[in-house]
């Protein structure tokens, strides 16, 4: 019945955005509503801390060496910054995105102290079936969208509220692992936050354990372990993110770019740029006319 509502309620909050064309519309502040018509090619983006509840459509996203499919009533938490590549594979597509606020997750530790145990096995993504407290949580939370004054007082509570039900649900293990500071998710989210930082450096992977206060050989296995993917492999992703960004919007030619975000050869970046994007980095290169392109 929570599914119901809230697909009607998402429906109601893009019809109102004035094009029925949209496709991303901000209810409310940490909340966002998608909607595609039609299926598309695979997209390359970086997942914040997130939590993307499928109400209508499929979708498919590979992260590292894991690929997740999730459909109406499922979603996907993600509690690391990471590389994705997803594509819709089922049309019309609406979804609904959370935004996770990992200093809302670590505020609620004395709170659950006592099921704050994490699973070993949870990885920086996973997909599981959003359970009735969750949904109403979130149907509650969207419908503040059209009361603008109860907002202001109900949407911090309600808000916890959410970040409460991922902690403790059953896909929550590697958010219960995040707010110890002591765990090994929390050394690899500061890892990633230093790689992010400074993507252009080469990578020194014992100073970077070091910063984190892990061994080499325990920083590899943990960093594997929660992202699908190493730490170089990792780190290059960014790069070619940050230069496809650099290129779209106009502010950097093809060498330029390649260079910026750290690669010492412009021909090796047009080489990764085409396999990992599938078009050379000329082709996502802004028109001087257009500006982003």
């Amino acid at each position: 019945m929570h599914l119901e509502e809230l697909i009607e309620q998402a429906v109601r909050c893009t019809s109102a955005a004035g094009n029925e064309h949209s496709e991303l519309v901000r209810p409310l502040d940490g909340l966002v509503l998608l909607r595609q018509a039609a299926q598309r090619s695979i997209e390359v983006s970086l997942y914040e801390p997130v939590l993307c509840l499928i109400l209508q459509g499929r979708k498919q996203v590979a992260i590292g060496e894991q690929t997740l499919s999730f459909g109406p009533g499922e979603c996907l938490l993600v509690s690391h910054d990471m590389p994705v590549r997803s594509r819709i594979t089922k049309a019309p597509y609406l979804a609904l995105v959370l935004e996770v606020d990992v200093a809302i997750i670590r505020k609620l530790y004395d709170e659950v102290a006592d099921a704050a145990l994490g699973d070993e096995r949870a990885r920086a993504a996973e997909v599981h079936r959003a359970d009735a407290a969750l949904l109403d949580a979130l149907r509650r939370y969207l419908a503040l969208a059209d009361a603008p004054s109860d907002a202001k007082v109900l949407a911090p509570l309600i808000a916890k509220e959410l970040h409460y039900r991922l902690l403790v649900a059953p896909f929550g293990g590697m958010l219960r692992r995040l707010i110890r500071h002591d765990s090994d998710a929390s050394a690899i989210a500061r890892a990633i936050g230093h790689i992010r930082d400074d993507i252009r450096s080469p990578m020194a992977i014992p100073e970077l354990a070091r910063r984190v206060g892990m061994s080499v050989s325990s920083f590899h296995k943990h960093f594997k372990a929660i992202t699908s993917t190493t730490p170089l492999q990792y780190q290059k992703e960014l790069r070619l993110l940050e230069a496809r960004q650099r290129l779209k919007t106009g502010g950097s030619s093809v060498t330029g770019a390649a260079f910026d975000v750290g690669y010492e050869s412009a021909s090796q970046f047009s080489r990764e740029y085409a396999r990992k994007f599938g078009v050379p980095p000329s082709y996502d290169l802004a028109s001087p006319s257009t500006g982003a392109g």
